[in-house]
């Protein structure tokens, strides 16, 4: 048995959402927690398209959205 912390991993895909793997909580403006579905990764909109946020719907298609560039050192 390991003592490992669970891995979170965030990849924000080429011109599309932010995908989320691993366990996290999602808090909405309200406070309120969102319930996730266990052990599934889900998609977090970038374009502001998406009328399921925060989630991604597909949107950025349609959109054209475009942020391929990679992320800027922090």
């Amino acid at each position: 048995m390991s003592d490992a912390a669970p891995q979170v991993s965030l990849t924000v895909k080429p011109n599309g959402p932010v995908l989320v793997t691993g366990p996290v909580t999602l808090v909405d403006p309200t406070g309120k927690q969102v319930v996730l579905p266990a052990g599934r990764p889900f998609a977090l909109c970038r374009c502001g398209a998406s009328k399921q946020k925060p989630f991604c719907d597909g949107s950025h298609g349609p959109a054209g959205f475009k942020a391929a560039d990679p992320a800027p050192a922090r």
